[in-house]
């Protein structure tokens, strides 16, 4: 029974969202692998050779993030990816307003361009104001937080998908839908 589910985590998120080759996993166009698959590979390393489908379960469950999604005997990651093939999703409509944490440094840039991907596959956006001051905390103590007019944005042609319960996800957000939270 593995313990430290956050480290599990990690590992799972590393290699369904950005190595799946270096596990020898191959996602289908949805970001799909056989959760089989993904075991045998992770038991390959002595810190998870008892690794079993409950435990990949259990680390799902106790997430509070919820990155992975486990159906049968299926499981993704759900945002974050950074692979050469992207990974298709359904566009959504979007809540009226979605939120983008920032750190200060990159304001004027996003000012001007709009919010891009850049190593990842889509723009990060968050449903809450608190979601997004934490993910902004992760480059600048003291975020900004740009408010995203989704719904004017989704009338527009703009493409909006659902990462979790509080992560959506966009192509590219042009600047003219971002304004200071």
């Amino acid at each position: 029974m593995i313990s430290d589910y956050s480290e599990l985590s990690k590992e799972i998120s590393y290699a369904l969202r950005h190595a799946p080759q270096e596990y020898g996993l191959t996602l289908d166009e949805q970001g799909w692998v056989p959760v089989e698959d993904l075991i045998d590979a992770l038991k390959k390393q002595e810190k998870y050779s008892d690794l079993t489908l409950q435990d990949i379960a259990n680390m799902i469950q106790a997430s509070e993030k919820k990155r992975h999604q486990l159906i049968d005997d299926r499981i993704r990651a759900l945002y974050g990816h950074s692979t050469e093939e992207k990974i298709k999703k359904n566009a959504i409509h979007p809540p009226d307003v979605l939120y983008h944490g920032t750190a200060h440094k990159f304001l004027q840039e996003i000012l001007q361009q709009g919010l891009i991907p850049k190593d990842r596959q889509y723009v990060h956006l968050s449903q809450d104001k608190e979601t997004a001051i934490n993910v902004g905390k992760r480059r600048d103590t003291n975020p900004v937080v740009l408010r995203i007019d989704a719904v004017t944005a989704w009338k527009d042609g703009i493409n909006f998908y659902r990462g979790n319960d509080t992560i959506w996800l966009a192509d590219d957000i042009p600047a003219k839908y971002i304004n200071l939270s």
